[in-house]
């Protein structure tokens, strides 16, 4: 079973060309008299990190602990660069360049659509490899993973002197890359071009097998280990000399392909710093794409929306799980920092009491287990008829619920051994219990937890459905 990792743990260093995206956004209601154009009057200024700098910012967004390098101008620009940055808790050490200016793209913007955009910039951009290098070979002992991200601007010219560095200090290396000419990328561990990249350098591909012979013939030719083409809305796809994964792409609806391979070589650093293999840390990265296409605009993803994408998969850490499992991801997490709220019950026949009951419980935290009596359990507390549904039926239906997120059973007439051994924050409670005669909740409560009493929905239970379908009430 896939957990997602502790990316917390991860050490990403990402090098490559940095911009600033500006948007300034308005009305057009008339057109110049100077020139036939549109006059539009501005009213919201917006600044985002663009370039290397949004596969920083999607591995900061994700926890990652991550430093970014790159060249800038020594301008307001940059400073802009550097404070977006910081917030998002992003380390750079750029190189500055007396001589050049910051890249920067301006979009003009008038209810909604674009009207025209400026690229501010002199590429390739002239700088002192020298100090780029040396800044490279200081940051490489505290990082687990390399990103390249090549956006062909110039700071990545030399770019393989850089790779032979990486493997000197023994660093993964990760490359985005640009152009027709990849023996700059050689013994680089993964690449991931999208389709037009690739064709781009191995020519027009009719179908898949040539895509994978081609794309085979070119890692091998330049020592590289994998290949992983993205392909935006189609998902992602594998390719090493002696296997081929294709993922399909797990979004809905398609918005926007902008920024996806970001986001996934993002994820796939992030993963592989943590020392997940190759094939779960593609899996979580496509994923993760499939997550951006679903937005507009250059976006990041979360840890809450990747683990929902993941909640919704069928190989998915959510649902129906043993008590060994529920142990290893009610410790992957508390180390996110996440609150767990753990409730029990028979849940015989599923309610709107039920579901009003456990959606409040699930309103005091991030998860929400349910511990559900075996049916031989049930029939000792509730007599010989009980229960209607069987186990598996009851837990089914409880996983299927939104805000549940995990369903355990337990064979003892009451949950306190399953309490004291997994702890969760809190222990929840209906009825008019107090909190000293919940099962369990001496053990919780001295971890620092707590039990919270909650009230039923008055006039739904089991006993009066049953009642109601035997016509007695």
């Amino acid at each position: 079973m896939l957990m997602l990792p502790e990316f917390n743990k991860a050490r990403v260093l990402v090098v490559g060309d940095i911009m600033l995206d500006r948007y300034w956004s308005g009305e057009a209601a008339r057109i110049s008299p100077e020139a036939p154009v549109p006059v539009v009057r501005i009213k919201t200024i917006e600044d985002r990190i663009g370039g290397a700098g949004n596969v920083a910012l999607n591995i900061a967004k994700l926890g990652g602990q991550v430093t970014l390098l790159g060249v800038t101008g020594q301008d307001e620009e940059a400073a802009i660069l550097k404070r977006l940055l910081a917030e998002q808790g992003v380390s750079c050490d750029f190189t500055g360049s007396p001589h050049e200016r910051s890249i920067c793209k301006l979009r003009i913007l008038a209810h909604h659509q674009q009207l025209i955009r400026l690229d501010f910039e002199e590429t390739p951009l002239k700088f002192d490899q020298n100090a780029l290098m040396e800044s490279l070979v200081r940051h490489l002992p505290e990082h687990d993973v390399v990103v390249f991200s090549d956006y062909a601007k110039g700071t990545l010219a030399d770019i393989f002197a850089f790779i032979h560095e990486c493997r000197r200090f023994r660093v993964k290396v990760l490359v985005d890359p640009k152009g027709v000419d990849f023996t700059r990328y050689r013994e680089a561990d993964i690449i991931t071009p999208n389709l037009a990249e690739l064709q781009a350098v191995v020519g027009p591909c009719r179908d898949e097998e040539e895509i994978v012979t081609r794309a085979r013939a070119l890692i091998k030719q330049h020592e590289i280990q994998a290949l992983l083409l993205t392909r935006g809305e189609a998902g992602v796809t594998l390719i090493e000399q002696d296997a081929v994964h294709s993922l399909p792409a797990q979004a809905k609806d398609v918005y926007d392909v902008t920024g996806a391979g970001d986001t996934v070589i993002a994820v796939l650093a992030l993963s592989l710093a943590t020392q997940l293999s190759l094939l779960d840390s593609v899996y979580l990265a496509n994923l993760a794409g499939g997550i951006v296409v679903g937005k507009l605009g250059t976006s990041t993803v979360s840890l809450q929306e990747l683990q929902r994408a993941m909640h919704s998969d069928k190989d998915s850490e959510f649902g129906v799980m043993s008590e060994e499992q529920l142990q290893q991801v009610f410790f992957t997490a508390k180390a996110r920092g996440e609150r767990i709220i753990m409730t029990n019950g028979c849940f015989d026949i599923l309610h709107r009491g039920h579901v009003a009951y456990l959606e409040q419980a699930k309103s005091l935290g991030d998860r929400l287990a349910v511990a559900v009596n075996s049916d031989a359990s049930v029939k000792r507390l509730k007599g010989d008829s009980r229960p209607i549904n069987s186990l598996h039926d009851r837990m089914a239906m409880l996983a299927a619920l939104s805000c549940v997120d995990w369903v355990v059973s337990f064979d003892e007439d009451t949950p306190e051994r399953l309490y004291t051994d997994l702890l969760p924050d809190v222990i929840v409670k209906g009825g008019d219990y107090s909190p000293d005669q919940v099962a369990g909740a001496d053990a919780v409560i001295k971890a620092g937890g707590e039990v919270k009493i909650l009230q039923f929905v008055e006039g739904q239970s089991t006993t009066s459905i049953i009642n109601k379908a035997k016509g007695l009430a």
